[in-house]
C-alpha cells in the first residue's frame, strides 16, 4: 500500500465513525401527523384506529348539525329584525305627531263661543308643532321664490311673460315642495317668468 492509499483510509475510518446507520422503523411507528400506523394484518390495531377514525367523524358531524343549527336561527332572527324594522320604521315619526293629533282633537272639541282669532292662534301653534315634528326627521321646504328654476326641484306650471324679471326666475309658488334630508321628495309646482 502507498502512502496515498494509508491517508485516505485513515479519512475513510475517521468519518464512518460520523455516520449512524440506518435504522428500520418498527410496525406500529408514528406518522408525521402523530397517528399510529397499523400493519395491515393486525386486525386489533386496525379496529382501533376504524373506532377512533369514527368517533372523530361523529364528532365532526355533530359539530356541522349544530353550525346549521346556529346559522338556520340566524337567518330567521335577522329575516324577523328586518321585517319588525320596516314594520315599525315609522314609530318614531307617529310618535313624534300624536301631541299634533292631540291638539287638533282639542281644537275640534273647544267651545264653539271662542273667539275666531283664539281659534286661528290655536291652529297656528298646531301647524308650527307639525312642521317642528316634521322638521326634526328630516324635512324641509324647497326654496323657490325669486331662485333660478330647477327642473331637480321646481315643477313648471305656469309662465309669465311680463319680462319684468330675468328668465326662468321662480315668480310665485303655487305648492310648496319638500326635501327629506338631502332628496327632494315632492318638488315645489312653480309660475316662471319667461323673457319676452
Amino acid at each position: 500500500m502507498g502512502k496515498q492509499e494509508e491517508e485516505n483510509n485513515a479519512v475513510l475510518e475517521e468519518t464512518a465513525g460520523d455516520v449512524e446507520p440506518a435504522v428500520e422503523e418498527p410496525a406500529g411507528a408514528e406518522a408525521s401527523d402523530g397517528e399510529v400506523l397499523a400493519e395491515p394484518d393486525d386486525p386489533l390495531l386496525l379496529r382501533q384506529a376504524l373506532a377512533e377514525q369514527t368517533t372523530r367523524a361523529e364528532e365532526y358531524f355533530d359539530r356541522l348539525a349544530r353550525l346549521q343549527a346556529d346559522y338556520e336561527n340566524f337567518r330567521r332572527r335577522t329575516r324577523q329584525e328586518k321585517e319588525d324594522f320596516y314594520k315599525y320604521a315609522s314609530e318614531k315619526l307617529i310618535s313624534a305627531l300624536l301631541p299634533v293629533l292631540d291638539n287638533f282633537e282639542r281644537a275640534l272639541t273647544a267651545d264653539q263661543g271662542s273667539s275666531v282669532e283664539s281659534y286661528k292662534s290655536g291652529v297656528q301653534m298646531i301647524f308650527r308643532q307639525l312642521q317642528e315634528a316634521l322638521a326634526a326627521e328630516g324635512l324641509a321646504p324647497v326654496p323657490a321664490v325669486g331662485e333660478q328654476f330647477d327642473p331637480q326641484k321646481h315643477e313648471a306650471a305656469l309662465r309669465d311673460e311680463s319680462g319684468e324679471h330675468p328668465d326662468n326666475t321662480v315668480l310665485e309658488e303655487l305648492r310648496r315642495g319638500y326635501y327629506l334630508k338631502d332628496k327632494v321628495i315632492r318638488p315645489a309646482m312653480v309660475k316662471v317668468a319667461k323673457s319676452l
